[in-house]
């Protein structure tokens, strides 16, 4: 068993960083006081193929616990992501099959490794004990709580005020979640804001199995670039996975208002750092160096140093300079003419032609250096030996040769 801290500052830190509420705080602080090794699960569904910077303030914290030396237990959501969790919704989430959770949970755990400790971890898959439960176990769950208990949550409620839709299926999922602590005797279970019924669920269903009832830390959620939370579905994501160059050009459009909290909750920048910053701001430094330094740190947590310092030259060069970089990707194609929507689309610098309409209407597509905003406009390589360079937006670039 790993040496377990039992260290106050440390306990304190835990607790208090990047934490919205700890259930029930006196009783958890006393477990971790007293030297035992805790069971902490945090359970994720894979409803997108990648994981962002929301999902890796449960995943540090996580590994906050690990480095305590208590047991981490993560689960991958491959049956629960089947279901879908309705907690953050204003509308029913639809089923997705199976087909897709496997494709989307291919690099999950992996993805995890960039935090956790694999090693030192229980990696569980939640299908593995929810497929086998069947009317009668799910019957005995489904009467420890009433419907009324479900309905009173605030984003339910409000569907039904406005009679919007609401499947018994939702009701379930809870239930399931509240399950997977029994499975694996979870003593902590770790989660954002928005879980807050369904990990109660969790401390409600387990002395039903005999089972100590778990503590919970909920923490905050963040807001993504367009100022909403952040959520794959809102393509208003920072992953884990993004090229060093766009997680760097990504941190660095937020807007001004979230770094601090981006720091505290996304990075493990040690507190007096970041108790400076926040004198630095109220006495007048640009929120804009703040922002490269976070650029710079959160690259470096998932990429690198190396990979941090040239994205940083990367967005001086191209954004601070009005230069182009020097990595342009290109795209060989056998044709002379074609229409720059088209472009677009192939290179992938749009996802869709309405989208390359609407970047080319806004003024947010350039040929070789010039802006374009005719939507009909083609792309011609007669007798450019080098190619044409376009460029979307002040980050994108894709040079056409022949």
């Amino acid at each position: 068993m790993a040496q377990i801290s039992t260290d106050k500052k440390k306990i304190a830190e835990l607790l208090d960083r990047g934490v919205a509420e700890v259930i029930v705080r006196e009783d958890l602080e006393k477990k971790l006081a007293s030297g035992q090794q805790l069971r902490v699960k945090l359970g994720i569904d894979p409803t997108s193929p990648n994981l962002h910077l929301g999902r890796s303030i449960p995943l540090l914290k996580l590994r906050d616990f690990q480095q305590l030396g208590h047991k981490i237990v993560f689960i991958v959501g491959d049956f629960t992501g089947i279901i879908g969790d309705t907690s953050d919704k204003d509308a029913e989430r639809p089923m997705l099959t199976e087909e897709t959770i496997a494709k989307n949970l291919e690099t999950y755990v992996a993805q995890a490794g960039k935090i956790i400790n694999l090693d030192e971890a229980e990696i569980h898959f939640n299908s593995a004990w929810l497929g086998k439960l069947g009317f009668k176990e799910i019957g005995e769950l489904a009467n420890i709580f009433s419907v009324a208990e479900f309905v009173a949550r605030e984003n339910i409620a409000k569907r039904l005020d406005t009679g919007k839709r609401v499947s018994l299926r939702e009701m379930l999922y809870p239930l399931m979640q509240g399950y997977d602590s029994v499975a694996v005797k979870a003593d902590v279970e770790l989660g954002g804001t928005d879980q807050r019924f369904n990990v109660l669920a969790g401390r409600t269903i387990q002395p039903h199995y005999g089972q100590a009832a778990q503590n919970i830390v909920l923490n905050p959620l963040i807001n993504g670039l367009d100022g909403r939370k952040m959520s794959s579905s809102w393509g208003n994501a920072i992953n884990l996975l993004d090229a060093p160059a766009d997680m760097y050009g990504k941190v660095m459009s937020l807007l001004d208002e979230l770094v601090l909290e981006y720091f505290m909750c996304a990075t493990r920048v040690e507190m007096a750092e970041i108790t400076a910053m926040q004198e630095q701001l109220a006495g007048g430094t640009n929120p804009r160096d703040l922002k490269m330094r976070l650029g710079r740190e959160l690259v470096t947590m998932y990429h690198g140093a190396d990979a941090a310092a040239a994205a940083e030259e990367h967005f001086k060069t191209v954004h601070q300079q009005g230069g182009v970089p020097e990595d342009i990707p290109e795209m060989k194609v056998d044709w002379t003419q074609a229409p720059l929507v088209d472009v677009l689309v192939e290179s992938k610098l749009c996802s869709s032609k309405s989208d390359a309409r609407r970047q080319i209407t806004e003024g947010g597509v350039k040929v070789d250096g010039v802006v374009v905003e005719d939507v009909g406009a083609m792309v011609d390589l007669s007798g450019k030996s080098e190619g044409v360079l376009v460029q979307k937006g002040k980050r994108w670039f894709v040079k056409i040769v022949s």
